[in-house]
């Protein structure tokens, strides 16, 4: 079962590129962030014409989050966190795979710059909830994956140039131990897992040609708990759609599970 995460900065700006990856790649899941619309003007009918199925939680003009799927999902919920600002960041449902019941958890984690801003504060207390809530949740389903936006480099390698980024609201100490945290309560980064010392990112800014000259950063991933580790067949960060005309500034991670 192939698997994709994708923050595809404005879902109906990005309708053309995401069903020309829809072709491509033929994913059984796809888990959007940033969509950036209201429920009533997500495209569900184009991924329908795909045999996808849409559960979106949107918001006007910002964040956003949606799971396409061609598989049966269940208890879908939109409430996993307590937000403040009621911002549309996290999307969770249940997918039966082989004898597991997998909750799957896509979110997009606040960006939180500039750093002495309300706007940090807002993404150190999402964080800290969100933390609560999947320790909470793992110990009644051991089985969870949890993709999307984390807006965190995790280490120095993750990222073109760490120097730039140390104090930044991606980059700050405070910010990558809370995402250390989180691994610590049973998960692994699949990405790494799979490749120790390998340099890829899944983000270049619009900006001074940073895709152009390879300047990214790695802020998209896919967390699994332990006991799911043994489903993982291979992880795959596609490069090809951000290299296309009006493309997200985000690029595709793929998991596939057996």
């Amino acid at each position: 079962m192939k698997i994709i995460s994708w923050n595809v900065n404005s879902v109906r700006a990005r309708i053309e590129n995401i069903k020309y990856y829809i072709k491509e790649s033929s994913p059984d899941i796809l888990l959007l962030q940033e969509i950036k619309t209201q429920n009533e003007n997500f495209p569900n009918d184009d991924f329908k014409k795909f045999g996808y199925t849409s559960y979106v939680f949107g918001q006007k003009s910002y964040n956003g989050v949606a799971i396409i799927s061609k598989h049966q999902l269940n208890n879908i919920n939109n409430n996993f966190i307590k937000d403040d600002l009621k911002q549309s960041r996290v999307i969770t449902a249940e997918l039966k795979f082989k004898k597991k019941i997998i909750e799957l958890i896509n979110i997009y984690v606040p960006n939180g710059n500039p750093v002495d801003t309300e706007k940090y504060e807002y993404k150190k207390e999402w964080l800290k909830r969100f933390l609560i809530n999947i320790k909470k949740r793992i110990q009644k389903n051991s089985n969870i994956l949890i993709a999307g936006d984390f807006n965190i480099i995790p280490d120095e390698i993750d990222v073109y140039d760490f120097k730039r980024y140390e104090n930044d609201a991606l980059g700050r100490l405070e910010i990558r131990k809370k995402y250390r945290e989180l691994i610590n309560l049973g998960f692994k980064d699949v990405y790494r897992l799979k490749n120790k010392t390998k340099q890829e990112y899944t983000f270049w800014d619009y900006f001074a040609g940073s895709w152009q000259k390879n300047y990214g950063m790695r802020i998209d991933h896919f967390l699994l708990s332990n006991s799911l580790t043994e489903n993982i067949k291979s992880i795959n960060i596609n490069k090809k759609p951000r290299s296309k005309v009006k493309s997200s500034d985000h690029t595709p991670i793929e998991l596939e599970i057996i």
